[in-house]
């Protein structure tokens, strides 16, 4: 799928392939194609975080030379290779099979604000982002046709490093596009500029670069063109950058920019889905087209809608992007100017009935326009069918039109390959082909307990090890004082109980939960025969000062002698740091304030390599929990949000110090902490059996994507206005 490139600039014919390879992201999630490519150098293989373009331009021109007379490697290669092209030509794939009567030359458009698919591409700021990456890996694994419209920010999310108060500071991301698997996308003059878009009183130039992800190919827009004003040129910058007006712009591009893109590579879909509210113009702009054509209204709305999925992730409405009349004026009037959706229509379509003071709604926009709904998780379905019951008047809740599909993880790119080998050896060599089977996963109980502890504890050394190196560069690179080493996780050691608390650093997720009462704290950490400690990692919003106060407490604690050095910060927190976190430490937390999560993943990801999880009762753990897992602080019967999180701080320890400390130190007659191994088998297996992506994109293929590539309404029940 991908287009000749020249970003390797010495391969013998031998080893062609391997650009092949580099620049497809299939390689991340084969573990016979990683094996390849950690061979070529193994040290460059790690200077560069993996990162297989980087490693291809910077290893000798010997090595290379070396490799294609090497029996073994050319082995190894032969069959990556054969792998690789089984994969592009498959037929035979559950999608083709399940659904044999839809056409799959017209593909489905999933648009995103962000896409995480691997850390040597920064534009992903979080959970948002990787999910949307692993949505692609999977529908490229089922054979889904679709596709990924993005925007290229070339100076990623941002770099984050903490200054000697503790406080967060943002810097560019800037990263070169030749160390990345991406292909410039010109158009059929040879031109850069792909079409055009009007913000405000002038056009702006869209180009486009291709990133291929297995059988799926993400377009990537782009404004950082000659021919366009030096302002809009910074509108693919940064992810989520500037303020209100620049935020609008992006996502004009975005839904606008990214149908017109589409056209013009000559691409048709045939479904459309919106990934959150930031895409909802891509609907806006196809109205647009059925309107010039000389459509009804009524009749462009129902066949928008009859082909549109829109999935909404935010439960709380504070957190939808509402946008001032003022704002909108600037950013679209030259688009209704031309017609024919002039603007009364426009406006109506972002009308929120409750919140409306003439802002623009993009979720209302989103529902409005797509005849499939979803939330993503089965709790989160029940909170926005109560958020949008307005758009319905006199429904009850459970008769809104709002579906819901649990989000899952991509088990080959999440699941560590000591965790894989051990399953290799009950379930077989290719159990991955049939890992959508549940039964399958029943068969994690036969894995030897001991050879998982050591899988794990070795896990757990690596995650260490990590901590060191990276407070090494970081060392070298960027910090004055030493007590930035404690702080990074130098001073832990690997037998302690070891807690992980990683992700977005928002007010509701409560990092700071665990320091209301420091006292008990310390004593937990620091008690000399049960020792615990814990690793944060996480970046705060830019404009989110309170989650900076929040980090900068954590980082202050970690400088606190009284808790020896059992408290670490992992600064930078991204793709990369994700693996080793959710597959190293011995517990994962998570405390959102419920029922703010909407669904949340890194648990899947922390459960698919043994690791328990101790959460609240909030998106997918009000699911996933069986019992025997890990552990739930149960829901606070309270009436404010102080008391809550007093019912919740005090649970919490609760169950830290009467049942997982005590369960981690207690040792069989194997010298093994065998009910601890239990909880991790069965983490392992609730999550492979039911928290995957593959689980998760079979759903939307079968509830959404095929009756919206057909074309089917039935049951259409449009929202009021």
């Amino acid at each position: 799928m991908t287009e000749e490139s020249n970003k390797i600039p010495y391969l013998p014919e031998r080893l062609k392939g391997l650009e092949r390879i580099a620049l497809n992201l299939w390689w991340r999630w084969n573990r016979r194609a990683r094996r390849m490519l950690k061979a070529v150098d193994p040290m460059l293989w790690s200077a560069t975080r993996h990162n297989p373009v980087a490693l291809l331009r910077r290893v000798t021109p010997g090595r290379i030379a070396h490799l294609s007379t090497d029996p073994d490697f050319l082995a190894l290669y032969d069959s990556v290779m054969g792998e690789f092209e089984a994969m592009l030509a498959r037929e035979d794939t559950w999608f083709a099979t399940e659904h044999p009567d839809v056409s799959r030359d017209r593909p489905v458009a999933y648009f995103c604000a962000e896409f995480g698919l691997h850390n040597s591409i920064p534009i992903y700021s979080g959970g948002l982002g990787v999910l949307a990456g692993d949505h692609c890996k999977a529908a490229s694994d089922q054979g889904v046709p679709l596709i990924g419209v993005g925007l290229l920010y070339s100076k990623g999310y941002f770099d984050q490093k903490l200054n000697l108060e503790g406080w967060q500071e943002d810097s560019d991301e800037v990263f070169d596009p030749e160390n990345m698997p991406l292909v410039r996308l010109p158009a059929p003059d040879g031109q850069l500029s792909l079409t055009t878009v009007m913000t405000g009183d002038r056009p702006v130039h869209l180009g486009a670069w291709s990133l291929d992800a297995g059988r799926v190919r993400i377009y990537l827009l782009d404004t950082n063109l000659e021919e366009n004003h030096e302002e809009d040129r910074e509108l693919t910058y940064k992810l989520y950058g500037g303020g209100r007006e620049h935020r609008l712009k992006q996502e004009w591009i975005l839904g606008v920019g990214g149908v017109r893109v589409l056209r013009a590579l000559g691409i048709t879909p045939g479904a459309w889905h919106a990934n959150e509210g930031h895409a909802s113009f891509m609907m806006v702009e196809r109205l647009r087209e059925q309107l010039a054509e000389g459509v009804s209204m009524a009749d462009a709305t129902t066949a928008v809608r009859a082909n549109t999925v829109f999935t909404t992730h935010t439960p709380v409405p504070a957190g939808h992007d509402m946008f001032e009349p003022e704002i909108v004026d600037a950013v679209c009037s030259d688009y209704w100017a031309e017609g024919p959706l002039d603007r009364a229509a426009f406006v109506a379509l972002g009308r929120h009935p409750e919140l409306d003071h003439g802002r623009f709604h993009m979720t209302a926009a989103g529902i409005r326009l797509a005849a499939r709904v979803n939330g993503v998780s089965r709790r989160h379905r029940r909170v926005t069918q109560e958020l949008w019951m307005s758009l319905w008047p006199g429904r009850e809740p459970g008769r809104i039109p709002i579906g819901g599909v649990t989000n899952g993880v991509h088990l080959a790119s999440w699941m560590s390959h000591r965790v894989m080998e051990l399953l290799d050896e009950v379930l077989g060599p290719v159990w991955e082909d049939d890992a959508d089977d549940p039964a399958i996963w029943d068969r994690v109980a036969e894995v030897d307990d001991a050879a998982l502890w050591a899988a794990h504890v070795r896990m757990k050394g690596t995650l260490l090890d990590f901590c060191r190196e990276q407070a090494r560069s970081r060392w070298i690179e960027l910090w004055k004082e030493a007590a930035h080493l404690a702080g990074a996780g130098t001073l832990l050691s690997p037998e302690p109980l070891t807690i992980g608390f990683a992700r977005r650093f928002a007010t509701y997720k409560r990092a700071n939960l665990l320091f209301r009462d420091e006292g008990r704290l310390r004593r937990l950490l620091t008690d000399i025969k049960r020792p615990v400690q814990i690793i944060f990692a996480g970046k705060a919003h830019p404009a989110d000062d309170e989650a900076k106060r929040t980090m900068q407490r954590v980082w202050q604690l970690t400088r606190d002698t009284s808790f020896e050095g059992r408290i670490a910060f992992l600064e930078d927190y991204e793709l990369h740091v994700a693996h080793r976190l959710v597959q190293g430490v011995d517990v994962w937390l998570n405390l959102p304030r419920v029922p703010l999560e909407a669904s949340g993943t890194s648990g899947m990801k922390a459960a698919l390599n043994g690791v328990p999880q101790l959460s609240t009762l909030d998106g997918w753990w009000a699911e996933g929990f069986s019992g025997e897992n890990g552990w739930a602080i149960p829901v606070a019967d309270a009436e404010s949000e102080d008391e809550a999180d007093a019912l919740d701080h005090e649970n919490l320890f609760k169950i830290l110090e009467r049942e997982v400390v005590p369960l981690y130190y207690r040792l069989d007659e194997r010298g093994l902490p065998g009910g601890w191994v239990r909880i991790m088998k069965e983490a392992i297996k609730v999550a492979g059996s039911k928290f995957t992506t593959a689980r998760m994109v079979r759903e939307y293929a079968d509830q959404y994507y095929a009756p919206a590539l057909s074309g089917k309404v039935e049951g259409d029940d449009p929202p009021e206005g």
